[in-house]
């Protein structure tokens, strides 16, 4: 099966410099848990989670005025950079390899631009795999939160 078939579209991304309040007003909207982040060329250079705007952003407020200048923060300063990313004519294979090395749930398909086009998670993996498959991909993407 190739990426193509199963990755998810469209996709809804933020841009390095919206701030971090923004991206997670959308996230709720659009009930997301993971947006790529773009440049101005539009190609991935990091992703945010909710868990990371909770930790980076909302763990660090100690005052309202903190909160409010936190909320402000641009996102380069809370996303993930160096996404791990597929191409949509990839074999699935590779895309749950790379999830499986990288300890991610979740990988985002460009296009030869690095623009996203698509994203497969785990749950996606789930919904069409074999159960004991997916219980092995899903013991090697968490393996770093027991070993470490």
């Amino acid at each position: 099966m190739l990426c193509r078939e199963l990755m998810r579209t469209p996709v809804v991304s933020s841009h390095l410099d919206a701030p971090a309040s923004q991206t997670a007003a959308l996230m709720r909207t659009r009930k997301l848990g993971f947006i790529p982040v773009c440049d101005e060329r539009g190609r991935v250079v990091g992703t945010v989670t909710d868990r990371d705007l909770a930790i980076r952003v909302l763990a660090e407020c100690q005052s309202a005025s903190s909160a409010r200048l936190l909320a402000s923060t641009p996102l380069r300063y809370v996303m993930t950079p160096g996404p791990i990313t597929c191409l949509p004519d990839d074999e699935l294979e590779l895309a749950e390899d790379l999830m499986r090395r990288y300890h991610k749930s979740r990988i985002v398909c460009v296009d030869a631009e690095r623009r996203p086009v698509g994203v497969i998670s785990l749950s996606d993996i789930a919904r069409r795999d074999r159960a004991d498959r997916v219980g092995e991909l899903l013991r090697a993407i968490t393996e770093r939160e027991v070993t470490g």
